[in-house]
């Protein structure tokens, strides 16, 4: 038999899973009864900052642009373990700022290998 504090646990995640799907499904549903639908010419186009579209929006860009952004998204996020790294070391300085060094390290040999592949190489057509 399953005891009462298992099932208050039980309870309780069923709870939070129940209200964070109210909280993702609620939202659309109002919306779906509250805003006016309008069919016209204007309403398959492409917006882009109000401006008229110039050709077509299926377009082909290279893989470099991809590999550029995931790059830039990889050192973001890297940069951010920087922060915590900072404020909990402290007390072994010499040892700590090693352990950052072999961190930026890596780090820079991802930036070394982009550069040899042509990553930052930009061609125009």
């Amino acid at each position: 038999m399953i005891s009462n504090t298992l099932m208050t646990d039980f309870l309780a995640v069923a709870l939070y899973l129940f209200a964070g799907l109210m909280f993702a499904v609620v939202p659309i549903i109002i919306s779906k009864l509250i805003v006016r639908r309008s069919a016209g010419r204007y309403r398959a186009a492409t917006y882009e900052s109000g401006m008229e579209t110039i050709g077509s929006a299926w377009i082909q860009f290279t893989v470099a642009y991809y590999i550029y952004a995931l790059i830039f998204l990889a050192f973001d996020v890297d940069v951010l373990y920087l922060f915590p790294v900072a404020l909990a070391y402290g007390k072994f300085a010499i040892r700590d700022l090693l352990e950052v060094v072999l961190f930026v390290g890596i780090l820079s040999l991802a930036i070394v290998f982009a550069w040899r592949k042509g990553v930052f190489e930009w061609n125009r057509r």
